[in-house]
């Protein structure tokens, strides 16, 4: 597609089936606490406490370096702990969230700037999978300055609202919460309804289930009910047989929500789905009444981890092909959504397991590494928050 990516130099713009249908209503077991507005380590100085990150047990030399000669201009944030939520500002910063420590950070697109805590979330449960694992702005975010998380916390998955400053406000709670599989995603549609994406936490049979919030993507408005339209009236599953909803996001111009996940077993390709609401996207997709994917990932881009539109482009990451992937998107002749053509690498091995990917409204698309997962090769920076834009997208900004 001859697509190429350039990095900014300048700011642009418990198991089991449910028993009983889900209980929607706000529980206040959810706290948070300001954090301080500590300055971490700059993009391409030391790292913190001065000394370099050790690999994990048994996985191997740390990745070599990129070959330049100065601090990557792509790179403009190091040093954090397991980010994975990110959260574009109309600033032009980001807001970047760590898993474990519910620590919310404020990154500048330039690299070589501080990056500032401005927020920690207390009460999750960054256990296996769980903890901070996504962030969103509000849709009147001028208006109301919220800030949506999905969270883990002792008892359950959720979703909540805040401010940087206000109290914490459980918008969607009752998700099923595993020792695995918690993996969610949030994305609002135009039409300001909020889409979740939750994981099946190792029971195929709660994705499976019409009434489980687990192993599903579900659409509500911004305080948490059922959103109108929904597939069943009262409910808001809009799809379900989903195993972990690694990435999840929309196309602008059609309206289309894509939807990308891990195989549900071992030899199962990683895949991605253009959701119709009500349909369900579990195995087999033959013979059984699921829908077949709109995509699948080749085997050595396995480990999706997130997905992003972008100037009619859909690009996904692949943690274990340590890749950033782009695939054009078609229109069809039948006008039913986009069609997804053919995914050719954009980046390659550069930064090691490639995460979370959002796109901005500047133009630039956000990432997230994760090399300190226990099965990559971390380097001193690890974990980063790189900023790219595709060529043409910003002024002075050099080939990656």
């Amino acid at each position: 597609m001859g697509l190429l990516l350039a990095a900014s130099l300048l700011a642009g713009c418990g198991v089991g089936a449910d028993a009983k249908a889900p209980d929607w209503r706000p529980k206040p077991s959810f706290n948070a606490e300001g954090g301080p507005n500590a300055q971490l380590p700059t993009p391409g100085g030391p790292p913190p406490n001065g000394s370099q990150s050790a690999p994990s047990p048994g996985s191997g030399p740390p990745n070599p370096p990129t070959g330049t000669s100065g601090p990557d201009p792509a790179v403009v944030a190091t040093g954090l702990g397991a980010p994975t939520g990110i959260a574009p500002m109309p600033d032009g910063t980001a807001l970047v969230g760590e898993r474990r420590t519910g620590r919310i950070v404020r990154v500048q697109p330039q690299p070589g700037q501080p990056v500032t805590a401005v927020r920690t979330l207390a009460g999750l449960d960054g256990s296996g999978d769980g903890g901070l694992l996504d962030l969103a702005l509000s849709p009147t975010f001028a208006e109301d300055n919220l800030i949506y998380a999905y969270v883990t916390t002792s008892t359950d998955d959720r979703v909540v609202d805040f401010t940087l400053t206000g109290p914490v406000t459980p918008v969607l709670t009752g998700i099923p919460k595993g020792a695995t599989a918690n993996t969610g995603r949030l994305a609002f549609a135009t039409d300001g309804s909020l889409y979740v994406g939750t994981g099946d936490i190792g029971n195929p049979a709660l994705a499976a289930s019409p009434i489980s919030l687990a192993g599903k993507v579900l659409r509500v408005d911004a305080i948490g009910h059922p959103a109108a339209g929904n597939p069943v009236a009262g409910s808001a599953v809009f799809t379900r047989g989903h195993h972990v909803v690694d990435g999840l996001c929309l196309d602008p111009q059609s309206g289309v929500v894509f939807e990308a996940e891990r195989g549900a077993t071992a030899s199962a390709p990683d895949e991605v789905n253009a959701l119709v609401g009500g349909r369900d996207y579990g195995p087999p997709a033959s013979g059984s009444g699921s829908s077949a994917p709109a995509a699948t990932l080749a085997g050595d881009r396995s480990g999706v981890g997130g997905c992003a539109v972008l100037s009619r482009h859909l690009f996904v990451t692949s943690r274990d092909g340590r890749a950033l992937m782009s695939a054009p998107l078609k229109t069809t002749t039948s006008g039913v959504g986009p069609e997804i053509g053919d995914f050719t690498d954009l980046i390659n091995s550069k930064y090691g397991r490639l995460l979370t990917v959002v796109a901005a409204l500047d133009g630039a698309l956000w990432l997230t590494t994760s090399n300190k997962d226990g099965r990559g090769n971390p380097v001193a920076d690890d974990d980063r928050v790189l900023r790219l834009v595709p060529s043409g997208g910003g002024a002075g900004s050099p080939p990656v």
